[in-house]
């Protein structure tokens, strides 16, 4: 089922919507052995942003899960043309998303269980999942800590239009990565990382681990 997500290129088959309540990384890891790479699962929702996308990488799992950066990266491309200039739009270490210092959201990424390091996964799932609006029973403000992106301004776009516009900012994203190497992912990503870790930090193009003065955080997949 696609209708409802705008504007999408043929690379994505098949699209599979959820409804409200349905985990879309949950969907991809299930289909991705048989559906493979362009597969899209996404939720139906008005109060978030939920999709995932399962690729098929060319790159050992050491070198291809930085795939998550472009995740987390390409969400802060769809997120930027809706937000006001002067608003900040941050990452934490490695793929949590802020909007005016509240957390929004983040991305997610997967591999094959027991996949090693020095081998080239048969799938990965990125995946992101963003609030877009409170629910009725929350009140707007109570955890400051977190935010929504209709709370901080985001008015004029929805859901279905976030996650095609994700989708197609991964696909250019992961294309620039391939075209201009590792180099250009790193400096999408370390452009938008809390400054206090992005000051005179670098990502490693082996393992996409965060490198600085204070030592080095691991890009690890979740178990």
């Amino acid at each position: 089922m696609s209708e409802g997500l705008p504007h999408l290129p043929s690379v994505f088959t098949p699209i599979v919507a959820l409804r409200e309540g349905g985990d879309a990384m949950t969907r991809a890891i299930a289909m991705a052995p048989e559906h493979g790479a362009g597969t899209l699962v996404w939720v139906r929702s008005w109060a978030r942003v939920e999709a995932a996308i399962v690729l098929e990488p060319e790159e050992p799992l050491a070198v291809a899960r930085a795939a998550l950066l472009a995740a987390v990266s390409a969400a802060a491309d769809a997120l930027s043309p809706h937000g006001t200039p002067e608003m900040p739009l941050t990452f934490d270490w490695p793929a949590t998303i802020r909007v005016n210092s509240g957390t929004v959201g983040a991305a997610r990424l997967a591999a094959p269980p027991g996949c090693a390091e020095d081998a080239v996964p048969d799938w990965l799932v990125v995946g992101i999942e963003l609030a877009f609006a409170a629910k009725l029973a929350v009140e707007p403000g109570r955890d400051p800590d977190r935010t929504t992106l209709y709370e901080e301004g985001y008015v004029e776009t929805t859901p279905a239009e976030l996650t095609a516009a994700w989708a197609r900012h991964l696909m250019a994203t992961l294309a620039d990565w391939q075209a201009g190497g590792f180099d250009a992912l790193a400096h999408r990503y370390l452009a938008r990382l809390d400054p206090t870790l992005a000051a005179g930090a670098h990502l490693d193009p082996g393992t996409g681990d965060l490198v600085w003065h204070a030592g080095r955080l691991r890009l690890a997949v979740p178990a």
